[in-house]
C-alpha cells in the first residue's frame, strides 16, 4: 500500500509519552512538514511555536488544565514537546489553515515513529495574559489565535488499532 495512505490509516493519537526529549532534528522535520500544509491562497497564515522548555511546557499545561476545569492533571499526557499552532486572524481561512498544519504535524510524527496528539483549548489559552507574554517572546502578536497543540514524544505504549469506520461515512451522488 502507498506509504501516505498507510500512514493515514494507521496514525493514532498517543496519550502516554516517555519523558525523553526528542532530538532537535526530529522536531525540525515534524515542524517542516507542518509548514507544507495547504493554506488558503498560499497565505501561510499559521505559525508553529515549538516549546521544549520544561518550565514553559508545564505552565502551559497548568493553564490548559485550568481552562478544562481540572487540577493536578497533565492535558499533554507527559509529552516533552508542545507544538503550539496559531494563525493570523487577518486571514479569512486562518482556522482551516491551522487545522491542516495540525494534520501534517501528526502525520509527520507518525511517519517518523513519534507519538502525537491534538490537544484543544489553544484558542482560549491564546487570550490568557500569561500565555500572551510567553508567545510574545516568540514574536507572536495580538493578531494570532491558537488553533491547537500538537504534543509529540516517544510513545510509552503501543498504538491501538483503528476502530472500524462508521456505516455511511462516505455518501455518493451521481
Amino acid at each position: 500500500m502507498n506509504e501516505i495512505l498507510n500512514a493515514l490509516k494507521t496514525r493514532r493519537s498517543c496519550r502516554s509519552f516517555k519523558p525523553d526529549m526528542l532530538p532537535q532534528e526530529i522536531i525540525d522535520r515534524i515542524c517542516e512538514a507542518g509548514t507544507y500544509a495547504a493554506t488558503g491562497m498560499n497565505r501561510q497564515s499559521p505559525v508553529i511555536v515549538a516549546i521544549k522548555d520544561k518550565q514553559v511546557r508545564d505552565r502551559l499545561a497548568e493553564i490548559n488544565a485550568k481552562i478544562m476545569g481540572k487540577e493536578n492533571f497533565d492535558p499533554f499526557y507527559g509529552a516533552p514537546v508542545v507544538l503550539f499552532v496559531l494563525a493570523d486572524t487577518g486571514c479569512p481561512t486562518y482556522q482551516y489553515d491551522g487545522t491542516l498544519v495540525m494534520g501534517n504535524l501528526m502525520l509527520a510524527a507518525h511517519a517518523l515513529g513519534i507519538g502525537s496528539c491534538w490537544i484543544h483549548r489553544a484558542k482560549e489559552e491564546s487570550f490568557d495574559p500569561e500565555v500572551k507574554a510567553i508567545l510574545e517572546k516568540a514574536g507572536i502578536t495580538e493578531n494570532y489565535e491558537g488553533i491547537g497543540h500538537c504534543v509529540i514524544g516517544y510513545p510509552a505504549d503501543a498504538p491501538r488499532e483503528a476502530p472500524p469506520r462508521k456505516e455511511g461515512y462516505v455518501r455518493q451522488l451521481g
